[in-house]
Order: C-alpha cells, then sequence, then structure tokens
C-alpha cells in the first residue's frame, strides 16, 4: 500500500475513532479534496458542519468545493451558513473569507 493509502486510511480510522472530534472529519474531508475526491470531500464536509455547526474551518473549504463540483447554490449556503457561524463565534478571519469568496461566486 502506498504512503498516500496508507496516510487516506489512517484519518479515515481517526475519524471513525473520534467521532465528535471536528478536526478528524476535516482533516478526511481535506484529503478527499486534495486527491481530486470531490464527491466524497463534499459528503465529508456536509455531515462535519451538520454535526459541528461551529467549526468554522470547514465552510470555506466546503463550499469551495462545492463550487469545483459546478453547484453555485449549495456554495452559496454554505458560505452563507459559515458567515453566520462565524458572526456567532466571533470569527473575524474566517468571516471575511467567507464574505469574499460569497461576493467572488
Amino acid at each position: 500500500m502506498s504512503s498516500s493509502n496508507d496516510r487516506l486510511q489512517m484519518l479515515l480510522e481517526f475519524a471513525r475513532n473520534n467521532p465528535r472530534d471536528p478536526f478528524a472529519h476535516y482533516g478526511l474531508a481535506m484529503e478527499y479534496k486534495n486527491r481530486g475526491r470531490l464527491d466524497d470531500a463534499a459528503e465529508t464536509f456536509r455531515a462535519l458542519m451538520a454535526a459541528h455547526p461551529d467549526y468554522t474551518p470547514a465552510y470555506l473549504h466546503a463550499g469551495n468545493t462545492e463550487v469545483a463540483l459546478g453547484r453555485r447554490d449549495q456554495a452559496r449556503s454554505i458560505y452563507q451558513a459559515g458567515i453566520a457561524a462565524c458572526a456567532q463565534k466571533g470569527d473575524a478571519h474566517a468571516q471575511s473569507e467567507l464574505q469574499a469568496a460569497l461576493a467572488n461566486l
């Protein structure tokens, strides 16, 4: 097994063993995204945001994944939800990144 597949297996196991850890699922979603497995990434991001709506780092990458899949309406909804989550959490940096992504849609 290649080190690339080892990494994916490690992240899958980490996410399975840590269902309440948003970072575990974020790492898995990012690995899928970086591998070009955009449908898997989008599904993992959706599950992450549903379980942890205050995990603000997920929204930008989730929206960008939807854009890459040609699903601009879904991306818009994700960016808007992320902006609201950032406002509630006080995460001004992520909020500004999401606002810029929304403006560029």
